[in-house]
């Protein structure tokens, strides 16, 4: 019996996440431009030496750059160098009015501040945090470090450098639906840089 080879495509797209097998990574940052992201609020962000540059500006408030596009289900890796401050955070399912966020924030900040944890924005805040221990046995202040969220139905993972730091299953994040956004925290004197932002849908 011949398949029709559209009819076959379609079939494997279906099957293959069933199946377990993992989808080709996208890029979100080309490393030359802000296509397919949104600044939200006066803070810098920036491109320099292909690298993703947050930066806080005169103002000093909150700043966040968002992906165009909505993201439900997927496996997420960045890489981060906190340069000076480095109070950041990698959002998930949010939406934003101006820079005021809801959603939930897998923290980036400096150490013995719950890099890797999760804490819901104008809502429940700290969801969960990670072991101060674990965490600073493998976070390096100050070089790049990499985080990797992995978010499913509401089951949310966090990993530091390839270890684990989190589990929480959640109904109120189950339920949601946004956008991925990058953040500058209040207060002025922040300076991230980012790299390889990596996104397998699941």
């Amino acid at each position: 019996m011949k398949i029709k080879y559209g009819v076959l495509k379609m079939l494997l797209w279906v099957l293959l996440p069933v199946w377990g097998i993992a989808q080709n990574p996208i890029s979100l940052f080309n490393g030359e431009n802000l296509d397919g992201w949104v600044i939200h609020g006066t803070e810098k962000w920036f491109v320099e030496d292909g690298f993703l540059v947050c930066e806080s500006g005169p103002d000093k408030g909150y700043g966040y750059l968002a992906t165009e596009e909505e993201f439900k289900n997927f496996d997420l890796s960045v890489d981060f160098l906190q340069e000076s401050n480095g109070n950041s955070g990698v959002f998930f399912r949010s939406s934003l009015e101006g820079t005021k966020i809801s959603g939930w924030q897998a923290e980036v900040a400096p150490p013995d501040n719950n890099t890797g944890g999760i804490y819901e924005s104008y809502g429940r805040g700290w969801l969960i945090q990670p072991d101060a221990e674990k965490l600073a046995a493998v976070f390096n202040y100050g070089e790049w470090n990499t985080l990797r969220v992995r978010v499913q139905g509401g089951l949310v993972e966090t990993w530091v450098n390839g270890e684990p730091m989190i589990t929480l299953q959640d109904g109120k994040i189950a339920r949601a639906n946004g956008v991925i956004a990058l953040q500058i925290h209040d207060g002025g004197g922040v300076r991230v840089k980012w790299r390889n932002l990596l996104l397998t849908e699941l």
